[in-house]
């Protein structure tokens, strides 16, 4: 584990800040904003190989989105208890499954001639139980909205509660435009709570059996339900209460057909979060103009053009640095406001860089050597960007 002290005098964090911005998904983000310095060279260049690919490959044919990859874990413990989800929590579960359908189809070669690398792997281990989200796609098709087509019971019901209601529509048309005209306010119907009534003038009270509902703030408007339609109202209201029980039946049937899957849901996410992490180095990559290092353990930095990664581009004066070749101690004089400070931050930040895995801002084929630990001793007055 690198000291924290050198990682922050370095500014290693503005690096992770500008690295977690290009992630797409929330546990790519979580992912990037852990990422340190490692001092494996063997993990070290595989994550500079992963890199090397993603850039590759958004060359060749853009980004993969990662942004349908939504935590599902508590969604995942409820159904291994056996818990039912909701709507909502079955279209996130969908979408993560489509995305890795989307991911996998970005992963593959289209051309015959096209190199495998070593994201291949990740690629192959998606399997985006297809027919599952299909199922759930088909019975949600947005957040809190059930299909017709989820089951017939529900196709029937809701068909039941059409026909009621346009009866009741047509008796109180009838109402409001004949025989009660006179007795009423306005010729409307409205809704008190979920019954459908008529506005009457309290005068003519007598004239309209029904129940009353509400009164208006003057009392000279009463909301009547007309008996005619009493029992109307209340075969809706219990097709109602049918369609709740069907609907927690389907979502009943699709969490069981879900809690089947969590160990492919679970291992999907994982390793679309860890391609999101990847690419979002890859894309880092390609904002910076960087390139992969290539590392040794005998001591030795020959970095060529490099630039300072938090300078702007266009005003940063790329340096040479060599050492550890036929010397290993580097002397840097000058006066003040000439650069040493950043020379000497530019060679520890993209060490540090390196050794997460990241391309750097340099020229190709530029040399960085495996460090255990990275020590940084600079005024506090020396801030990159305020260009101190």
């Amino acid at each position: 584990m690198m000291n924290k002290k050198s990682l922050y005098k370095l500014e290693y964090n503005k690096i992770i800040e500008k690295l977690t911005e290009h992630a797409g998904s929330f546990g790519g983000q979580e992912r990037c904003r852990k990422l340190k310095p490692k001092t494996e060279i063997s993990e070290i260049e595989r994550m500079q190989e992963e890199t090397a690919a993603a850039f590759t490959r958004i060359i060749k044919k853009g980004r993969p989105s990662f942004g349908g990859c939504s935590p599902v874990s508590e969604s995942m413990m409820r159904l291994e208890i056996g818990g039912t989800l909701g709507s909502g929590e079955l279209l996130r579960i969908c979408k993560v499954l489509e995305t890795a359908g989307h991911v996998k189809n970005y992963g593959r070669h289209d051309n015959a001639d096209d190199m495998q690398d070593i994201l291949d792997g990740y690629f192959e281990q998606l399997v985006p139980v297809s027919i599952l989200s299909t199922e759930i796609r088909r019975c949600i098709p947005a957040e809190d909205e059930i299909s017709d087509d989820a089951s017939p019971e529900l196709k029937r019901i809701r068909r039941a509660m059409g026909q009621i209601n346009d009866k009741v529509h047509a008796t109180l048309s009838s109402m409001v435009n004949g025989s009660l005209r006179t007795y009423l306010q306005d010729p409307i119907i409205t809704m008190r709570g979920d019954r459908y009534c008529i506005p009457v003038k309290a005068e003519y009270r007598g004239q309209v059996p029904g129940m009353i509902h509400d009164q208006s703030s003057t009392g000279s408007t009463l909301f009547i339900e007309p008996m005619a339609i009493v029992k109307l109202n209340n075969d809706i209201r219990e097709l109602e209460m049918e369609e709740q029980k069907e609907i927690e039946v389907i979502l009943s049937n699709l969490s069981q057909q879900t809690a089947e899957q969590t160990d492919s849901i679970r291992a999907d996410l994982n390793i679309m979060v860890q391609l999101d992490v990847i690419f979002a180095r890859a894309s880092l990559a390609m904002d910076m103009n960087a390139t992969e290092p290539i590392f040794n353990d005998e001591g030795r930095i020959r970095l060529k053009q490099a630039r300072h990664p938090l300078i702007d581009k266009k005003k940063a004066v790329p340096i040479d640095i060599r050492l550890g070749d036929d010397f290993d101690l580097l002397v840097v004089t000058g006066p003040n406001t000439g650069g040493k400070t950043v020379s000497l931050k530019t060679v520890g930040l993209l060490t540090l860089m390196g050794q997460s895995g990241l391309h750097i801002p340099t020229l190709d084929r530029s040399e960085l050597a495996l460090f255990e630990e990275v020590y940084a001793d600079i005024g506090d007055e020396q801030s990159i960007e305020q260009s101190l």
